[in-house]
């Protein structure tokens, strides 16, 4: 659903979100009492209060994370300087300890690991900027991949997101100021969303990495067969057959690829693939998962600069045998969906759960 105008965001949506977290601390006592009330009745150990226990974190860091901000634009002269360096630093400051207070939440109430795999970020060459290209499926994988390289790898990210997250509060005031763009998928002209990406790129520093899913949304068996459909629709059979053969991810657009490479000439490349909750797509399959006790793996490639090739069809041939190996790599680690599950695509029930090494706790945690 597209936002509300950004002067109705700041005087309505955020006093609420505020007014709930305060609402939500003074009563807790009467709800903690009714969800262990209510728990026997519902399947899952403590269920209902493990979700009321995030959604009082979620609404006590959004209370925080916007009197903070209202603070620092007040210190910026009103809004003058907040996009001035030392402020834009302390919103990263702000940013990455608010993601790292959900994530522990987060992984100890819903029993969650995660094991990075591959060439991390750290091993790059210091100094220099990345693209990093990553899958979309499940719940959560931007936080999740925007909090690793903030807190795990010391990288101001940049990202390209749906404009439907400006609902969100703290979402909308906090990235806003710093240097991402919204989009709206379908809704704008392509080459819009292109020129936004572009400009994003361009300004990429030595500590900046920019976040891109190419997929353009989370994956889903129906996105799966449209995005076929329409690959046939245009003529592009030789594509709409060698996406048929990837049943776990979505046909990459490259047009938003191809102008980063172009506005960043020096930057490497950060391939992203990671599975262990991309079968939740809904917020009924997360609830019923609670609590999840799993691990998700995330294996990155680094693809130096050197190996990017020249000239828009080869790049457009690198980037999709790139999305072919990502999901043989999702194939070959997917758990094994349990009994009675639908897969959440077509062949995902095929690979069973493998061997692999022991689970090892991300860098820094």
């Amino acid at each position: 659903m597209r936002p509300p105008p950004r002067w109705l965001r700041r005087v309505l949506l955020a006093p609420v979100v505020m007014g709930l977290a305060l609402v939500l601390v003074g009563t807790a006592p009467v709800w903690v009492v009714l969800t262990l009330a209510g728990s026997p009745l519902v399947p899952g150990f403590l269920r209902p209060l493990r979700l009321l226990w995030l959604t009082t974190v979620y609404l006590l860091v959004e209370l925080v994370a916007l009197v903070v901000m209202l603070a620092l634009w007040l210190a910026s002269g009103f809004g003058w300087r907040v996009r001035g360096p030392l402020f834009q630093r302390a919103h990263y400051r702000l940013c990455g300890r608010a993601m790292r207070v959900l994530y522990r939440q987060a992984r100890w109430v819903l029993r969650l690991h995660v094991r990075i795999e591959g060439s991390a970020p750290d091993s790059v060459p210091p100094g220099r900027p990345l693209l990093v290209l990553s899958r979309h499926a499940g719940p959560g994988d931007s936080f999740l991949l925007a909090h690793a390289l903030i807190n795990w790898y010391d990288r101001d990210p940049r990202i390209v997101l749906k404009d439907a997250l400006q609902w969100d509060p703290s979402i909308d005031v906090l990235l806003n100021r710093l240097p991402n763009r919204f989009i709206a998928p379908g809704r704008e002209p392509a080459e819009r969303a292109e020129s936004e990406i572009a400009s994003l790129a361009a300004g990429l520093g030595r500590h900046d990495a920019l976040l891109i899913f190419p997929e353009g949304g989370n994956f889903t068996p129906r996105r799966w067969e449209r995005a076929i459909q329409r690959l046939s629709a245009l003529g592009l059979q030789q594509m709409a057959t060698r996406a048929r053969r990837m049943h776990n991810v979505l046909p990459p657009h490259p047009g938003g690829v191809l102008a980063a490479l172009d506005a960043a000439p020096d930057a490497d490349v950060i391939m992203v693939g990671h599975t262990g909750v991309d079968h939740l797509l809904t917020v009924a399959d997360v609830w019923r998962a609670l609590p999840m006790d799993k691990t998700i793996i995330m294996q990155w490639w680094l693809v130096p600069r050197a190996e990017v090739p020249a000239g828009d069809e080869a790049r457009i041939e690198w980037l999709y045998r790139w999305w072919a190996r990502i999901d043989m790599w999702i194939e070959s680690h997917r758990p094994a969906v349990p009994t009675g599950a639908e897969p959440a695509a077509p062949g995902a029930g095929r690979a069973g759960l493998r061997r692999r090494r022991a689970p090892q706790p991300p860098p820094g945690e």
